[in-house]
Order: structure tokens, then sequence, then C-alpha cells
């Protein structure tokens, strides 16, 4: 294989944006600059990386197993710059970090790999919990920081909390579905509509407040606390779901295709939030997972 690091940053682009075209906007250079690259890389590789579509493109499935080894790469070189470009003694010590559990699932990796890349000798300490325990850790003095889905209700006063993401519901599909044919779904199309609710970081209440503006009371198929679980589910027939584009994978663990369309209705985002106590100020570890963060909020695309 002979792809270069600026084909993996176009590919990455490309899945993060959905569309050569915006994709082509962001990296400020040509369509048909990308579009090459992208075809010389699935060139090297030997398979195809994207489905192409109408109104855009789709990642195969090895397509989407790809990109997280792309987004390491890329990850990978960013932190050798960094630390190719400090001259200051290694950051030892600990970090006490608190997660809630979607975090944990789907923020959490990505975030402590980098972290754990620009700083190897600091030990990290994690305490999964629902978002109301880890404010109270917080505020206590026992976690240093949290990453946390904010939830409905507003964060403890004390707490100083910055927006690492804010991630849009969409509607989950089988494929094959007769609504799959639709780029936009009302609520109320679904009255009927078997339904696989997440039981985690109030996402269930997220379409159950759906159904009350849309005045539907769907069934329920199953109640889950597993996202994957919850792919499954939908990819096989078993039901429909609403959750949060930050959990999205069009593939479940079996092999099976989920499509997602946007929602016709507008429902509050899913915000993951970085939170510390205010008024005390960062040691200078949690200082730099704060740093990372940012820069991951930043590199985060969709």
């Amino acid at each position: 294989m002979a792809f270069s690091f600026r084909q993996i940053q176009y590919f990455v682009a490309v899945a993060e944006n959905g569309a050569v075209s915006r994709a082509s906007h962001v990296l400020s250079i040509s369509q048909s600059t990308v579009t090459e690259a992208i075809r010389e890389l699935e060139g090297d590789l030997g398979f195809s990386l994207f489905d192409r579509r109408a109104h855009g493109v789709e990642l195969t499935l090895k397509g989407h197993q790809f990109l997280r080894h792309a987004r390491k790469i890329l990850s990978e070189i960013a932190d050798a710059r960094r630390a190719l470009r400090s001259e200051a003694a290694p950051v030892e010590g600990r970090l006490a970090l608190g997660v809630t559990p979607l975090v944990a699932s789907y923020v959490l990796p990505d975030l402590l790999a980098r972290f754990r890349r620009a700083f190897p000798h600091v030990v990290v300490e994690i305490v999964e919990d629902g978002r109301d325990y880890l404010d109270h850790l917080l505020v206590g003095g026992e976690l240093d920081v949290a990453v946390m889905v904010a939830g409905v209700e507003k964060t403890a006063p004390a707490l100083q909390v910055e927006t690492m993401e804010a991630s849009p519901y969409r509607l989950w599909l089988p494929i094959g579905h007769r609504l799959a044919e639709a780029d936009r779904v009302g609520v109320a199309q679904l009255a009927d509509e078997p339904f696989v609710l997440l039981a985690l970081d109030e996402i269930a209440q997220a379409a159950e407040y759906a159904w009350r503006r849309a005045g539907v009371r769907p069934p329920v198929a199953i109640r889950t606390r597993s996202v994957e679980a919850a792919r499954s589910l939908v990819a096989t027939g078993a039901g429909v779901a609403i959750l949060p584009d930050l959990t999205y994978r069009p593939w479940s663990l079996e092999g099976d295709k989920i499509e997602a369309r946007d929602l016709a209705e507008i429902l509050p985002p899913v915000e993951v939030v970085i939170g510390w106590r205010r008024g005390s100020p960062l040691d200078p570890i949690a200082a730099q997972f704060v740093a990372v963060a940012r820069t991951y909020r930043a590199g985060r695309g969709r």
C-alpha cells in the first residue's frame, strides 16, 4: 500500500462531512482533487470506502472500519508534532476523571488515547456514574474534571462547564424500512412503529418528549441500557429509535445495515460537556486534560 497523509486527510474530511463538495469547502481545495485522492486511496486499499448517493456519500462497512484507523493516524501525527515542539520535562502525576455512561462508550476512548499519547506519565483514575453523582464528586473535590452528558437539568452552580459537542437526534431505521425513502421524517409518522428506547443518560426521555409534542404514543418494543443492543435491534427490524448522532454507526456488530434520517421536528441536542469546580484553579494536569478536550472538540467532524 502506498497511500499518503493527504489522502488520509481528504478521506476523513469526506467521511465527516458526508459529501465531497462539503469536504472540499472545508479543505479549501477543488472537488476534483478530493475525488481523485479518494479514488487513488481506494485503489491502493483494494476496496471501496464509500457508496455514492444522489446527495452525497455514505461509508461502506470497510470504509467505516478504515475510518477508525485513519483518525488514529492523524491524531498520532498531531501528537508527534506537539511532542517534538515541546522541550519541557515529562508531566507526571494523577488525574481523577469522571464520565457518564454514554461518554464512556463514545467519547472517552478517543479522548483518553489522545491524552495518554501526549502525557504518558500521568496516571488517569476514572469513575463512571450518573451526572448527579459526578457533580457531587466534583464539588467535593474528589474529581479533578468530568466529561458528561449535560442532561435536561441545569448544571450545579458550583461547577464551570464547557460544551465539547452538541449532537442532534436522528431517527434510526432498518434497511428497507418504508420511511427510509424520505430525507426527513415527522414523529407523527411513527405512531404505530415499535420503538427501541435507550435508557441511558436521559436519552429515552428525548424520544418520549418528541412523542408528547406530536401527540402520539408508539409501542415500546424494548428498553435497554446498551447502545450496541439498540443498534442490533434496529438493524434486525425489532423497532426504530431516536438517538443522538454521536452514537450512530451505519453497521451493527453483526454487520447489518442501519439507516439514519433527520427528524422534521427539532429536538434539543445532546450536549457533551467538560466540567470542573468553579472558583478553584485547575492544577496543571487537569488544565492539560481540558486543553486536549478542547482540541478533541475542534477536531470532531459532522
